[in-house]
């Protein structure tokens, strides 16, 4: 017989749910179904073993991702508001605020413009970041024997 899954394995695939697919409408009880609950029970342990409730949480990592945003490109609010899923510019602005303290536009003066950067092309933050030796014996340079 197989035991049945801890509920905190069930909380966990809703968080991570939440933390791969915050750009599409997700709503508590699509996450209670996620974690094979009911909304109520769901909602209390969520918060229970994370801290905030499953609503506050999608929030905070839609805030989080819209002030990379803000820092890294220069697409306008209304954009990065729609990009992370949100779809009221004024709430946006009103929850950015009430987390980081300023309004999108004025977090992202206090961060140096994205064109004024310089781009490095991805193939050479691949190889840059590659480890370098291999397991694999792919790497020339290391000689085994």
């Amino acid at each position: 017989m197989i035991a049945p899954v801890p509920p905190a394995r069930h909380l966990l695939r809703a968080k991570d749910l939440i933390d791969a697919r915050y750009r599409e409408p997700l709503d508590v009880p699509a996450l209670a179904r996620a974690a094979r609950l009911s909304t109520a029970h769901f909602s209390r342990e969520f918060r229970r073993a994370f801290g905030e409730t499953p609503h506050r949480y999608l929030l905070t990592r839609r805030l989080e991702r819209a002030a990379a945003l803000l820092r890294n490109t220069d697409r306008t609010v209304a954009d990065i508001c729609l990009t992370v899923g949100l779809r009221s510019v004024g709430s946006f602005t009103t929850s950015f605020g009430r987390v980081f303290g300023v309004s999108p536009r004025a977090y992202r003066a206090t961060h140096p413009a994205a064109a004024t950067r310089a781009l490095i092309p991805t193939c050479i933050l691949q190889a840059w970041a590659r480890p370098q030796s291999s397991s694999f014996r792919e790497d020339s340079r290391v000689r085994h024997g």
